[in-house]
């Protein structure tokens, strides 16, 4: 991949930074390590505000404009997940389409895109290495559970930032990536789990009452992403948002989330004597970066 291309995806998405909702499990965003506390949708959000503030101070000091990307609220930057009980947050933004359609054309009209495009040849390509060093990075590879290997660029303002907020962007970098794809591993065991797909049975029936017929709540989503694509916009927002509510309170009267929670958390329990190092690096990585944005940005509205 060309360098121009490397530096305007990593600005599409470092900078964007924006929230969503989350289509596919895990039923909770992340697992657990030891039992200590998952940080929160609002401590997740704010470590990455820092981050672009960091990015931005950086790239500033090197003589470039830079501007953080436009902010969601807190309620609009919430992690869905594969479980959706909160019916008032349903009421207002269904499966929250209207939510990433705000999220794409804040990526499409990202000034720091028009701003590099405005550069010289000269002055695009030190904006780049400012950035993110282009190819030339240094590149760190991690396997990942479930077999591959994952690789990233680690330079620039963008490695400043990650250093700045977690000491280490390598060792967050490994744990990142490990953490998040032991989905693969238990994700699979949580959704065959007896406890559970009794639970989701009884969502199911739950919907039937309701006048809607699905098996799980990813249906539920697929069919009101295939609605929104057959429907004028209006119209497939208000179906979106009755088919949500109705999800949301058969998952909170059938208790789809509680009961997918524990389960999750006993299936991740049986990874840690082979993920153990890398759960509790990313739990203890994750607030060290937590502490350290709360000095350089303000919680979300």
């Amino acid at each position: 991949m060309r360098k121009a291309a490397i530096s305007l995806l990593l600005v599409s998405a470092v900078i964007t930074g924006c929230g969503g909702a989350q289509p596919t499990p895990p039923v909770t965003p992340s697992p657990s390590a030891g039992g200590a506390r998952q940080l929160t949708d609002a401590e997740q959000v704010r470590i990455s505000d820092a981050q672009q503030r960091l990015i931005g101070t950086c790239m500033r000091r090197q003589g470039f404009e830079f501007w953080e990307a436009q902010r969601l609220s807190l309620d609009e930057s919430r992690t869905l997940g594969y479980v959706l009980d909160d019916v008032g947050w349903a009421r207002k933004h269904g499966y929250g389409s209207r939510i990433q359609a705000k999220e794409a054309a804040a990526r499409a009209s990202n000034p720091n895109l028009a701003y590099r495009r405005s550069l010289s040849e000269q002055r695009r390509q030190a904006y780049d290495e400012a950035l993110d060093e282009g190819v030339d990075a240094p590149v760190i590879a991690v396997e990942i559970p479930g077999g591959g290997t994952v690789r990233k660029r680690m330079g620039g303002c963008v490695a400043e930032a990650e250093k700045k907020l977690y000491g280490d962007p390598r060792a967050w970098f490994r744990a990142e990536k490990a953490v998040g794809h032991l989905r693969a591993l238990y994700v699979p065991r949580v959704l065959a789990d007896q406890r559970f797909s009794a639970a989701q049975n009884a969502w199911s029936r739950c919907m039937k009452r309701a006048g809607y017929v699905y098996r799980d709540p990813g249906a539920s989503r697929q069919a009101a992403v295939a609605q929104a694509h057959r429907t004028a916009e209006a119209k497939a927002f208000e179906a979106e948002r009755k088919l949500a509510v109705a999800d949301a309170v058969c998952a909170r009267d059938t208790g789809l989330r509680p009961i997918g929670e524990e389960r999750e958390s006993h299936y991740v329990a049986q990874l840690r004597d082979r993920f153990g190092e890398a759960l509790d690096t990313h739990t203890r990585l994750q607030h060290q970066a937590l502490d350290r944005a709360e000095k350089i940005v303000g919680p979300r509205a």
